[in-house]
């Protein structure tokens, strides 16, 4: 009976390994996404342990596969393209439609018979391009990838202000206008701290699975 529970864990090890490298994820970014530690999968892909049925069912819908894909002894040979590199093909042609309209639109105003500063289409389209990284990045749950496009949403919205500020009001010399930039300081501390309360919350709830 012990040999067989040895074999399982050792079969469901394998598998778990395998479908999580094809899927790009490593094992700090697995754990996050089911709530559980780095140490858990590391104990579970050791064959230490086996997940409980819920957690298989959710790893199942991670991977793209059955639940039965994991336990088997004969897992697929093929598998679907990794969500990683599916996320980040999306996050760039979703980008690239951005900066698209951004230059149809310079282009299209650049005809009209009145002069303009219309290359301030390429600089919305930073804070819009920032905007999708934060809803695909926060959908995902790319941590890291959040709060890089938070901070650059924070700063490219305020040049934006700041361009704004300079060049189409009349009333506001540079040398006062970059004052805008000092709201960025308390907006990039909020965001770290929310960062520390968002993984200080995950701590938590991992501690909690594992009780």
């Amino acid at each position: 009976m012990e040999e067989n529970t040895l074999l399982i864990n050792k079969t469901i090890a394998q598998n778990l390994i395998a479908y999580r490298k094809k899927a790009g994820l490593t094992q700090a970014e697995l754990a996050e996404k089911i709530n559980y530690s780095d140490k858990s999968v590391s104990k579970w892909e050791s064959g230490n342990g086996v997940p409980d049925i819920y957690i298989l069912i959710r790893l199942a819908e991670i991977f793209g596969v059955t639940v039965n894909d994991l336990v088997s002894d004969s897992p697929k040979k093929t598998q679907p393209v990794s969500r990683k590199g599916l996320h980040t093909l999306i996050i760039l042609l979703s980008s690239g439609i951005v900066w698209l309209v951004a230059t149809f639109l310079f282009a299209l105003l650049s005809m009209l018979p009145q002069a303009g500063d219309w290359w301030l289409s390429f600089v919305f389209a930073l804070p819009i391009n920032a905007i999708v990284v934060i809803v695909f990045s926060g959908v995902w749950k790319y941590k890291t990838l959040n709060f890089i496009s938070v901070s650059a949403l924070i700063w490219t919205a305020l040049a934006a202000i700041f361009f704004l500020l300079t060049i189409v009001t009349s009333w506001m010399q540079p040398s006062t206008a970059w004052f805008v930039f000092l709201i960025g300081v308390p907006l990039q501390v909020l965001e770290i701290l929310w960062s520390f309360f968002r993984y200080s919350l995950f701590k938590s709830k991992t501690k909690k699975n594992q009780s």
